[in-house]
């Protein structure tokens, strides 16, 4: 399915649920296969989650995961540390391009029983789960973050806990916070000192009933639209909280920049543009926030200003090279844009948009929804567009919502 998108000159004022968020989800329902006491509410209805529901119970055959990078990393540990489970995981052909080999290393040094059915160091891969008593492992921390979780989650379940020597910088430090800040919540004790992490091992846990926040990556698009959308414009978003366990929360901090403020109350937040963008370049360094990398190149864009994006590293390994993507499509509307394997520059645009533009999505969920707020500058076309269902299905309903035409073709 394809979208054409164009919007009208009505002010927005509207109120948007917003799915849980995946990566809370993710961790939670992993730790809920280990610990079945634990009870979860507003879980994501992505793609990715439905797939982690599918894929945890599994005993033996074929696990497939599609596009889920998340749930590739995480099954992965989850299976080759469970007793009595025996399974092919594979994915998309994407998916076997996407590198695996760090994570299983490390689960080979613990004396993991993992094997490679196609391509050295990718998916798929033949998974014995076994009883794990070795408790110190070390790992590459530059690549992503997702490797780091998968051990930690897993970790309470091994006979002697975990000793997680970090090698190198580590990238996306929140989403390693989240991890350890969602095992000490149902009990877990956790330590994070240097390079050093320890996870305490745990047989039971008590009874615990867990909300999951909003997602903030979901929240991206919405400031995007403030941003780009005319003064007075107001957005309020449920359910979010002040204290947030997810790094891209930092957009309430970036988007003043473009002129919109975030407000809490209670579980919602309003996004309100309060007055026109004055900056004329934007830098930041999102090694901490990667995934909204997408969000914000594409608002500047529709401000007519420039920025330098670094800390880009882990989005070449994403659902596509993100970075690529960036530019080819950016590109296509007159964009100026260079790119590095771990920065992106964009320039100033004052010659406003090129028209009757089809962006590709690659396959990534996150290359729709983050050239949708475009559209309040220019009409364009959204090659298959059901896409963002990895992450966020109602996406183009709320889109609606939010007075965006949206022409299915």
């Amino acid at each position: 399915m394809n979208v054409f998108l164009q919007t009208s000159t009505k002010l927005i004022q509207e109120k948007i649920q917003v799915t849980g968020s995946k990566s809370e989800t993710n961790r939670l329902l992993m730790l809920k296969a280990i610990y079945p006491n634990l009870t979860i509410e507003n879980i994501s209805n992505s793609d990715d989650a439905q797939v982690m529901q599918k894929g945890l119970p599994v005993i033996s055959g074929v696990v497939d995961i599609h596009h889920a990078g998340t749930a590739m990393r995480f099954l992965t540990a989850f299976f080759a540390t469970t007793e009595g489970r025996e399974v092919i995981l594979t994915g998309s052909g994407r998916m076997k391009e996407r590198p695996i080999k760090i994570l299983v290393d490390a689960l080979a040094q613990l004396g993991a029983e993992i094997s490679y059915v196609e391509e050295e160091g990718y998916p798929p891969l033949k998974i014995k789960g076994k009883k794990i008593t070795a408790s110190k492992v070390s790992l590459a921390a530059n690549v992503s973050s997702q490797y780091i979780s998968a051990l930690l989650l897993n970790a309470p379940k091994l006979d002697n806990g975990l000793e997680l020597t970090l090698e190198g910088e580590i990238t996306s430090v929140p989403y390693i916070k989240m991890t350890l800040a969602l095992l000490k919540e149902i009990g877990i004790t956790t330590s994070f000192e240097g390079q050093v992490i320890r996870i305490t091992p745990k047989n039971k846990v008590a009874r615990r009933n867990i909300v999951v926040e909003s997602d903030w990556s979901s929240a991206s698009y919405f400031y995007s639209i403030a941003a780009l959308s005319n003064v007075g414009t107001q957005i309020t978003l449920s359910a979010y909280k002040n204290t947030s366990l997810q790094g891209d929360s930092v957009l309430q901090e970036i988007y003043t920049q473009f002129g919109v403020t975030t407000s809490f109350n209670e579980h919602f937040i309003t996004l309100k543009k309060e007055n026109e963008c004055e900056i004329e370049k934007f830098t930041f360094d999102l090694s901490n926030a990667p995934d909204i990398a997408q969000t914000i190149a594409v608002t500047c864009f529709g401000l007519g200003i420039a920025c330098d994006l670094s800390g880009l590293h882990t989005l070449k390994i994403k659902e596509t090279d993100r970075l690529v993507a960036l530019k080819n499509e950016l590109s296509k509307f007159g964009a100026y844009v260079d790119i590095t394997d771990k920065e992106l520059f964009l320039h100033e645009n004052s010659e406003g948009y090129n028209k009757n533009i089809s962006i590709e999505t690659y396959n990534d969920h996150r290359m729709a929804m983050a050239f949708a707020p475009l559209a309040l500058k220019v009409p364009f076309t959204v090659l298959d567009a059901e896409v963002v269902s990895k992450s966020y299905p109602d996406f183009w309903s709320d889109m609606e919502k939010l007075h965006f035409q949206v022409t299915k073709q």
